[in-house]
């Protein structure tokens, strides 16, 4: 049986740049990604590597700046 493995990626600056978690490989479940002064850029769900659902980006601000709802 498959299991969810953490997922984490730096900036070059070392920074937060995204966090999820990947089974086999494929990322799936929630995920979000970050600007480098660290707010957050966009978050959404992935399901065995396709976007699912709704996705929000995010202004620099941390408030709601488009919300996308992917196509099945």
């Amino acid at each position: 049986m498959a299991e969810m493995v953490p997922f984490e990626k730096l900036h070059k600056d070392g920074s937060l740049w995204v966090v999820g978690q990947t089974m086999d490989g494929q990322p799936t479940g929630y995920w979000e990604w970050f600007r480098r002064d660290g707010s957050k850029l966009r978050s959404g769900h992935f399901d065995q590597g396709r976007q699912v659902g709704e996705w929000t980006t995010y202004d620099s601000s941390g408030r709601v700046y488009k919300v996308t709802k992917m196509k099945r």
